[in-house]
């Protein structure tokens, strides 16, 4: 069988991805695999419109397509994103169509999740039947069992395809509301309290509706907030996968643009940061996806604790909760408060003012009051994996985060709580005990509650 590779990594053929290929182009030499390095190659495919179609071409006349690519901050590369977005643009999705396919990723098992789930949404709006996928950690091809594992997968992927096998799609067709939001006046602007407000979108003239509810957002307070437009800003491209930032948190890019500046001098001194941007297939921009990308220059380490942050989303957002869980497990791992979603897909125009006047007015509340909800599954388990990785085989890599995360006190291990390892020993020892083990099973439920009934008492001794 014949399968186009399309490679989402900015390094090319010099990546941990490509080598799983190169596995597959030697252990099944009867099966030919082509690859398309277009996330290193975005700039030519999108201005040459005769290397697009070379792969497009291929594509047709290929049995099936592998999406091989690295996570990048939850999701795809930028520029895998924009090779995404020209197939949709371009109107050459019917060369998907009815194509069986393939996912693979490699990570070190970070919001893998997300990043399969929003490649197996694409698949499905390209009509195409995904026989299977697989995440791999990094090094597993290094490791006897995990390639045997692998190989499994790849010869079951054969048998899906070369049977014909009917494949089921797991995500439906997006439905877009046809809906112009007209803004009215706001009658009382809030006050910002002095706090700094920075509002960032990436909405071009014809995003009407994002457009307009950035002007509501706008007007809803009585002193002028900053707005900046990212297609105003010189970004010169998305992150390289260099790991030069990972000693000192220096950029390639530092001095050749502005990102580093911008994120800096503007969102870092904010105090409430609002996202503006409209769905562009299963996810916002692959300008925004650039943006997110970038912010890699301080690698794992957190830059926004404490601010408060407003999405405003034009789209059909309920219908995909994967971007906002995406959206949401960002701000948690950078300790920020999300103080809600507004999108222009419900209600008319007053019910979309009415959300925007709100939620102005409880981003400056909770920004003056430090509110900041405690964090859910999305952020502890991710500065969990963060924290293990970042101390142990990441940290020759990553020797700024090392020391930040020192500084910061994330290296929060239970294994050091001697109390805690004594406590659990000797319990551990008396619960062999059968009568023990008795008394402490019929009193564990009335035990998980006295330290809750001891502060309730004394906060309220009367009642």
């Amino acid at each position: 069988m014949k399968f186009i590779v399309l490679n989402g990594s900015p390094k090319g053929p010099v990546s941990v991805t490509m080598q799983y290929i190169h596995f597959l182009q030697k252990r099944f030499p009867e099966h030919n695999f082509e690859m398309f390095h277009v996330a290193q190659r975005i700039r030519k495919i999108e201005n040459d419109e005769n290397t697009f179609r070379e792969i497009i071409e291929k594509i047709k006349n290929a049995d099936a397509v592998v999406w091989a690519f690295p996570l990048y901050v939850y999701l795809v590369h930028a520029h895998y994103k924009r090779f995404i977005e020209l197939i949709f643009e371009r109107n050459a999705a019917e060369s998907f169509a009815n194509k069986y396919t393939v996912i693979f990723t490699t990570s070190i098992k970070f919001y893998d999740i997300t990043a399969h789930s929003y490649i197996h949404a694409v698949c499905d709006d390209l009509n195409m039947k995904v026989a299977g996928a697989y995440t791999a950690d990094m090094p597993d091809l290094t490791k006897d069992k995990e390639r045997k594992r692998f190989t499994l997968f790849v010869e079951h992927v054969f048998q899906v395809i070369d049977g014909k096998q009917p494949v089921q799609p797991q995500y439906s067709p997006l439905n877009w509301r046809k809906f112009a939001y007209k803004p009215a006046d706001v009658e009382k602007p809030v006050s910002t309290r002095k706090k700094r407000i920075v509002l960032v979108s990436d909405a071009k003239a014809e995003d009407i509706n994002l457009n307009g509810m950035i002007q509501r957002f706008q007007a809803s307070f009585a002193e002028d907030i900053k707005v900046i437009n990212l297609h105003e800003l010189s970004i010169k491209g998305s992150c390289r996968g260099c790991l030069k930032c990972g000693y000192n948190f220096e950029c390639f890019y530092d001095g050749k643009d502005d990102y580093r500046q911008f994120w800096e001098e503007e969102l870092e001194t904010a105090d409430i940061i609002v996202i503006a941007g409209t769905i562009r297939d299963r996810y916002l921009s692959s300008l925004w996806k650039c943006f997110f990308d970038r912010r890699f220059f301080h690698t794992h380490t957190p830059r926004l604790m404490g601010k408060q942050i407003v999405y405003l989303i034009s789209g059909p957002l309920s219908q995909i909760p994967n971007l906002r869980m995406i959206l949401e497990a960002y701000m948690e791992l950078e300790m920020a408060n999300v103080v809600g979603f507004i999108s222009d897909e419900f209600g008319d125009s007053q019910d979309i003012d009415s959300l925007i006047s709100n939620r102005t007015a409880d981003a400056v509340h909770f920004s003056v009051e430090k509110y900041i909800r405690p964090e859910t599954f999305l952020g502890v388990a991710a500065r969990k994996l963060f924290r293990d990785e970042v101390y142990g085989r990441l940290r020759m890599v990553f020797q700024a985060d090392y020391r930040e995360y020192k500084k910061l006190g994330l290296f929060d291990f239970p294994q050091k709580k001697i109390r805690l390892r004594m406590l659990n020993g000797i319990t551990g020892i008396l619960l062999k005990i059968p009568i023990i083990r008795k008394f402490f099973q019929g009193f564990m439920k009335q035990g998980m509650i006295m330290s809750h009934q001891r502060i309730l008492k004394k906060l309220y001794p009367e009642e």
